[in-house]
Parts: C-alpha cells; structure tokens; sequence
C-alpha cells in the first residue's frame, strides 16, 4: 500500500477515535471538544494530502479512488449521525445527506462497471466545504459562538448544496444510466 493510501485509510480509522472522544461525558469539558475539533480537522486534511500526493508522486491507484470518496463519505457521515444522536443536527438533514452520499456512491459504482471516470464537480466542493465547516462550527468549543441562526443557515446550506451537487452531477452524467445496459 502506498503512502497516499495509507493517509486515506489513516483517516477511516480515526472516525472511531473521532467517535469515542465526541461521545466521552461530559463532552462540554473543553479539552474533550477541542480534542474531536483537532481529530476531525486532521481527519479533513488527510483528504487533500493523500490527493495531493497521489498525484505529485504519481501513486493514484484504482484502490484509492475507491478508498478515497468512501473515507470521505464515512467520516462526513458517521459525524453527522453522532451529532443527531446528540441533537446538534436535525435527522432529516442528516438523512438527506447521507441518502445523497449513498446515491452517489451507487452512481460512481454504475460508471466503474462501464470503466468510466467521473470527475468531482465544482458544486460538490462547495458541498465538501459547506459540510465541513457545518461539522467545525458545531464542533468549535465556545458556546457563545454557537448562535442557533448560524447553525441552522450552515445546517440548510449543507443540504442545499448536497442535494444541488447530487443533482448536478446526475444531470453531467446521465449517460452512465444509458450505457448501463439494463
């Protein structure tokens, strides 16, 4: 396994680390929250630095452009569901989230039977960065900087631009469904 893939996996297995520290009590001590901020921050940039170095050392591997969207897809999700087991986040956001992401990946997993590549869209880094800095926010430590307007405009932006992207996306690729054979 290369280095890129070894950070993508890196960053699948600190959710569970991620998990246990959100979930230890009281979670309002703030040595607790700070340290599922850094986790999850860190989580966050494994992102770009195994994509980043995937291509400047030419290591991109079948199996980390599987792993990669899958690590990604996990951590944003399995968050989302702590912070609605927690009530920090809505279900229905998190449902509608989490059902884009499934779909997507269902979609992608359609192309790679017709060895096609679809390349991430501009509306789904705007979604990747709504999503995170949602997670961020609920996360930063300081109540008094947790301002229910702001929480719920990042919570409908996220879901906006989640289901926009899904959409969009479709909408650029709809002929994986007509190659699809069935």
């Amino acid at each position: 396994m290369n280095l890129p893939n070894k950070i993508t996996v890196s960053r699948i297995l600190l959710i569970p680390v991620f998990l246990l520290v959100y979930f230890l009590q009281p979670f309002t001590d703030v040595v607790n929250t700070w340290l599922a901020l850094c986790l999850f921050v860190i989580a966050a940039a494994t992102d770009a630095l195994d994509g980043y170095l995937a291509r400047k050392l030419k290591l991109i591997t079948n199996f980390g452009k599987l792993i990669d969207p899958l690590a990604d897809k996990l951590l944003v999700c399995s968050v989302l569901v702590a912070f609605t087991a927690t009530g920090a986040v809505p279900a229905w956001a998190t449902i509608l989230i989490i059902a884009r992401e499934f779909y997507i990946s269902g979609f992608r997993q359609l192309a790679l039977e017709q060895n096609l590549v679809m390349a991430a869209t501009a509306l789904g880094k705007v979604k990747t960065v709504f999503q995170i800095a949602l997670i961020v926010y609920i996360l930063f430590p300081f109540e008094v900087l947790i301002f229910a307007p702001v929480t719920w405009a990042l919570i409908i932006a996220a879901v906006v631009f989640t289901l926009w992207s899904g959409w969009d996306y479709t909408a650029k690729n709809l002929h994986v469904f007509n190659s699809g054979g069935n």
